[in-house]
Parts: structure tokens; sequence; C-alpha cells
């Protein structure tokens, strides 16, 4: 099943602006969200909040094959890769796809535990809509920049190390599909 979701791909909020945004203009935007508040419990409320915005995983992809290990909480994540558009166009440059035949992927996610949620929202908003390159080319800056690391239980934190490798790895084994 392919899927394709705006939501996903997180273009620019400007409906004037149709150039996806890049991986680190993503993370930028992210890092001024969060500079926004200086206590740590807003920081909170705003994970929160972006977690409940998460649009939720129908329960068929709620598998034992979905859940990510290493997390202490339950979290899924669905990787599905869509055809990369040769002339551009979805918020896409051509020069963002590559060679002909390339792919973008989109995640989708959900989680039981609120701040997980909101912390995988963040993953899938920065990593959405892009090559399997860009992927694991990416710095994930952000969550050094808005100070997500060390505000995180040891538990909470390895679960984001796991997200992010579990991103990483359907990045690389899309990247040799193509």
């Amino acid at each position: 099943m392919v899927f394709f979701s705006l939501i996903c791909t997180f273009v620019a909020e400007n409906e004037d602006r149709k150039i996806k945004m890049s991986i680190n203009e993503i993370q930028d935007e992210i890092i001024e969200e969060f500079s926004g508040f200086d206590d740590w419990m807003d920081k909170y409320q705003l994970l929160i909040d972006l977690g409940n915005d998460l649009e939720p995983l129908d329960e068929k992809f709620k598998t034992e094959q979905n859940l990510i290990d290493g997390c202490q909480s339950r979290v899924w994540l669905v990787a599905e890769i869509s055809p990369c558009p040769s002339k551009g166009g979805e918020g896409l440059r051509a020069e963002d796809c590559g060679k002909p035949g390339s792919v973008i992927i989109n995640f989708r996610a959900e989680s039981d535990a609120l701040i997980v949620k909101g912390i995988v929202s963040l993953l899938i908003r920065v990593l959405s809509g892009h090559t399997p390159q860009e992927i694991l080319d990416a710095d994930l800056y952000f969550i050094e920049e808005i100070g997500l690391k060390e505000h995180l239980s040891p538990t909470r934190s390895n679960g984001l190390v796991a997200m992010v490798k579990q991103m990483r790895v359907y990045a690389l084994a899309f990247s040799t599909k193509q």
C-alpha cells in the first residue's frame, strides 16, 4: 500500500509557499517554536499538544512487527514510500528527488504515552516526505537544541534513540530498493 499524506510531508504552513522545506529548515522551525518557552513544563505541554494533533494510526498497523524495540512505552511506526515526482510537484522540487525512480518516505506512528507521542510526532514532522538519502544524511540537531535529550528520563531517552534508529533502518531499506 502506498501512502501519501500531505500532513506528513509538512510543507510550509503558509499556503502560498509550495516548496517542500528541507530537514534543516523544519528543525530550525521546531527550535524556534520551543524557544518561545522558558519553562520545561510548558515545553512538555507543547509535546503533549503535538502528540494529540498526530493522526491516529489505524488499528491494523498496531502489530508486533510495527512496535519499536527499546521503547518503554508502546510505539508503533509505519513507513511507506511514494514515487518522487520527476518534475517536482506536491511541494517537491525536482532536485530533491535525485534520479528518476526516486522515492520519498512517509512515516506514521502512534504511542500509548502522551509525551512519547509528541516526540514521535516531531520526528515524523522532520523526516517524513524526504528521500531515503536525505533521512540517512540528516543530523537531527533539534533534539539537542531544544533540550529534549537532557529533559527525558533514561528510558525515554533510549526510546528516542530507538525511534530514530528505526526510521533510519527504514530509510536504508528503501534506499537499496531504488
